[in-house]
């Protein structure tokens, strides 16, 4: 069950490393990406497959851009992931100890 929350994490950091090599460096291509982050072409690809989804970027002749959504979701990034911290902060299970007392 947390594996799979662990993978998905895992999954959402390698798209935003990548956003933000697109934002710092576009336009920009798969390969460029691939070799300064180290991640393989086809993971490199998959996020990028996925930001376009989104329309955080588009396509060009030359590489990967950021579209005019990019960067109001940039803004609102670090709100949405204090909420999501919030949540699985108030997930956690006191220690049993305290439990049964």
């Amino acid at each position: 069950m947390i594996d799979r929350l662990e993978k998905e994490v895992d999954m959402l950091e390698r798209h935003l490393q990548v956003l933000q090599m697109v934002i710092e460096n576009e336009p920009i291509g798969i390969v460029k990406m691939s070799n300064e982050t180290g991640y393989p072409h086809h993971k490199v690809r998959y996020s990028l497959r996925v930001l376009e989804e989104e329309n955080l970027i588009e396509p060009s002749s030359q590489g990967a851009i950021t579209t005019e959504d990019t960067h109001e979701f940039v803004d609102d990034l670090d709100e949405k992931l204090d909420h999501i911290i919030d949540k699985l902060d108030g997930m956690k299970i006191d220690d049993v100890a305290e439990v049964e007392s």
